[in-house]
């Protein structure tokens, strides 16, 4: 099967460590890496690798509109605003990686099947991508769920200036992707940068209020989901089973990175990276059965 050529948007954290795990792709070529810095790290380590470069961002893509035919849009949340309806022109397959909530919102062990007829696929927050798994996976085999509490702690030195600036954006997206894809319908979430050294991984810590919970059939559920999100974040692990405890189920996730550009303890960046890479795979296998 020939590669497919994408673009990426955004040559931060994770628009670099993108760019390494497109190039390991079987099915995936980067045919350009654009952003507006020419000092970038990401840049320089583009170019060392080979892979054209541009300092004027979507404006590379106007101009090469047949470069390629996925777009990857690692920018942010104002960014994407911006660029969403400019690729959507273009007829572009755009996977955002920022939590704009403008495309159909995916997290690829939930409902990756069901995205044939969007074009434009959001990624949520890393806080999505380590949570709703094993919140789907409780819902599952509990309908009685009545509130669900998610704490994303990541290391202060993984959250750059575009997590930062999407503080906002992260809690209010994680809530509304929690109702909508693992439809619980009262839910909450939570980040906390860390600032401990040396830097911790990723922690995701769920809470639920559950009126009638069966815990031996919500761990069965939940350790089925754990392995579906290891097929391709091979970093993610169940720390802390479902655990009953004054009438509230808890259970806690930790994600390392593979450590392609991004440190280990960054597994916030990586479960995003490696969640993307996911859905431009399928997106190509579908394309091409």
């Amino acid at each position: 099967m020939n590669k497919v050529n994408v673009a990426i948007i955004g040559t931060g954290n994770i628009g670099t460590d993108l760019l390494f795990k497109v190039n390991r792709s079987s099915l995936l070529n980067c045919i350009l890496f654009v952003g507006r810095s020419n000092n970038s790290t990401g840049i320089q380590l583009a170019q060392g690798m080979g892979v054209p470069v541009s300092t004027h961002s979507i404006d590379a893509i106007i101009q090469n509109p047949n470069c390629c035919e996925i777009v990857f849009d690692a920018t942010s949340a104002k960014g994407h605003y911006h660029n969403a309806p400019i690729l959507q022109k273009l007829g572009k397959y755009v996977i955002d990686l920022t939590p704009s909530r403008i495309g159909k919102m995916c997290v690829p062990a939930v409902n990756l099947v069901n995205l044939k007829e969007y074009r434009n696929v959001n990624m949520v927050t890393c806080g999505a991508q380590g949570t709703i798994p094993i919140i789907y996976g409780v819902k599952r085999v509990q309908d009685d769920i009545r509130y669900v509490e998610v704490v994303a702690s990541i290391a202060s030195k993984s959250a750059g200036m575009g997590t930062r600036n999407n503080i906002d954006e992260f809690t209010q997206t994680t809530k509304e992707a929690i109702i909508e894809i693992a439809c619980v319908e009262n839910a909450k979430a939570i980040i906390t940068l860390n600032p401990a050294e040396p830097p911790k991984h990723m922690h995701n810590t769920v809470f639920m209020l559950i009126d009638n919970p069966d815990i031996k059939k919500i761990q069965a559920s939940v350790a089925v989901m754990v392995k579906n999100v290891q097929q391709y974040v091979p970093g993610y692990n169940l720390i802390l089973a479902p655990t009953l405890e004054n009438g509230r189920v808890t259970m806690m996730v930790q994600v390392d990175g593979l450590g392609d550009f991004l440190p280990v303890y960054a597994g916030n960046l990586d479960i995003m990276t490696c969640a993307a890479i996911a859905v431009a795979e399928q997106y190509v296998l579908q394309k091409n059965p």
